[in-house]
């Protein structure tokens, strides 16, 4: 393809994404996140090849990682193209890529104008005002010292006081790490082999891979492999998993012959990490609301030799399943929906998609599914609280409002559970798992762990009372 054909393909990409709020702290409302939709997208237009697949989408990614300060330098341009923009609608997707061919790419005023030639699959000229608009970006970069931090670090403006009080004088490098792309990590199937040998194996297959810093069974890879191809992956010897979500796995302490509930388990990333913790002896119920993601896990389940997972589709997290198994599990791991701002490496359009109603929904949702799991736990056993986010209202907040209204539960120190789970000392202290990826390298995780009194009366009233 044209550099130009590419340039409008970015073009139609990012207006499918519909990312377009209303200014740079603001969000905006999508079906599906961006690699799903840039994956239809590919599949429609199979005549874009590999590399040009690969160029069009590092151009609509670099929009979305950099999308405040992409829309603070069109504003101080203050050169909107669209008649929307004086009614303050945000720019368009074709201004936020010329933008980011000049400040990001380093594009000259010329190569630019070159193409957007209006040739067939280019993007038409460019307009006075658009020569304009390159005209005063050319030469500049990304960062300026007028840049507030919010937007120095393409993070909505309302998230930022939250962010500070998580990381207080480390957010910059937080957030700095949270704008680069994230790692592929691995894990290795304990049904099947073990850290080393995976290594090995991805070694002969070409692929260079190193053991993560924390997870035991955990690699991770160099570069973005076609792992598909690899029968490694194909007989289910590895799953692809951030490191930061096998720990949460693996904090579960799930051991063979346990009762183990995954009670929010989406596609079945941790309930695969945990069936393998149990050498597949003992039984795992996988939860869910939604039938499409248990049946997502099922393909997963099927190839990486796992049968003692059954699945389980709720109505909600007050399903009349709940009472009927109450007290019944050793361990219930409560990954619960949440912001997903630790996940915003591999998702930089998730930053866009949240607004504070959003927040409020979630702590709320939060704590009723906490609540009602929390009739599951038999007396010695463990609910275990993880979220993927960075913000207090959902981690410490929610997990210490938990504590104050459930007598029956005590938090255990996170160094107590990692020794006795992963082994060694726990890279955290204070009764809470707290992970980052400038600081851990992982995606951002919070992992709480609380146990039910040993002598807690198991009776269906006592349960009801969680």
């Amino acid at each position: 393809m044209k550099a130009g054909a590419r340039i409008e393909a970015a073009i139609a990409l990012l207006d499918a994404l519909a990312v377009h709020g209303h200014g740079p702290g603001a969000s905006a409302r999508r079906a599906a996140p961006a690699d799903a939709v840039a994956n239809r997208f590919f599949r429609a237009r199979r005549y874009i090849g590999a590399k040009d697949r690969a160029a069009v989408a590092g151009l609509v990614y670099g929009v979305l990682r950099h999308r405040a300060q992409l829309d603070w330098w069109l504003a101080r341009a203050g050169a909107s193209t669209s008649e929307a923009a004086a009614e303050g609608a945000p720019p368009s997707a074709r201004e936020r890529i010329l933008a980011a061919l000049a400040l990001i790419e380093g594009r000259s005023e010329a190569a630019i104008g070159q193409a957007f030639d209006g040739s067939k699959f280019c993007p038409p000229a460019l307009k006075p005002v658009e020569e304009r608009l390159v005209r005063a970006l050319a030469g500049h970069t990304l960062s300026h010292p007028d840049q507030p931090p919010a937007v120095r670090h393409n993070v909505p403006a309302w998230l930022w006081p939250a962010l500070v009080e998580r990381f207080g004088t480390a957010t910059e490098r937080e957030l700095a790490a949270l704008a680069e792309p994230a790692p592929l990590d691995l894990r290795a199937n304990a049904l099947k082999t073990d850290q080393r040998a995976a290594q090995q194996a991805l070694t002969r297959a070409g692929i260079a891979a190193a053991p993560c810093r924390f997870a035991p069974f955990g690699l991770r890879a160099r570069g973005r492999p076609n792992l598909s191809a690899l029968e490694l992956f194909q007989d289910g010897q590895i799953e692809v998993q951030d490191e930061g979500s096998q720990l949460a796995a693996a904090l579960v302490g799930a051991k063979p012959g346990m009762r183990v509930c995954d009670f929010c388990a989406g596609a079945g990333g941790k309930s695969l990490a945990i069936a393998a913790a149990m050498a597949n002896k003992g039984v795992v119920i996988a939860c869910d609301t939604s039938e499409r993601r248990l049946a997502g896990a099922t393909r997963r389940l099927r190839r990486a030799g796992v049968h003692n997972v059954e699945r389980r589709r709720l109505a909600s997290e007050r399903d009349p399943w709940v009472k009927r198994h109450a007290q019944g599990f050793d361990r219930v791991l409560v990954d619960t929906p949440c912001s997903g701002t630790g996940t915003w490496r591999r998702n930089p359009d998730a930053r866009w998609t949240l607004d504070p109603t959003d927040v409020a929904e979630l702590t709320a949702l939060q704590a009723r599914v906490l609540d009602s799991a929390a009739r599951l736990v038999k007396p010695g056993g463990r609910l275990i609280y993880v979220t993927c986010s960075l913000l207090p209202d959902e981690n410490e907040r929610q997990a210490e409002a938990f504590a104050a209204r459930s007598p029956a539960f005590r938090t255990l120190p996170i160094a107590h559970v990692w020794a006795e789970t992963v082994g060694g000392r726990a890279p955290a202290e204070g009764p809470y798992l707290e992970l980052a990826p400038g600081r851990h390298g992982t995606d951002g995780f919070f992992v709480a762990v609380f146990e039910r009194a040993a002598d807690e009366a198991s009776s269906p009233g006592a349960a009801e009372t969680c």
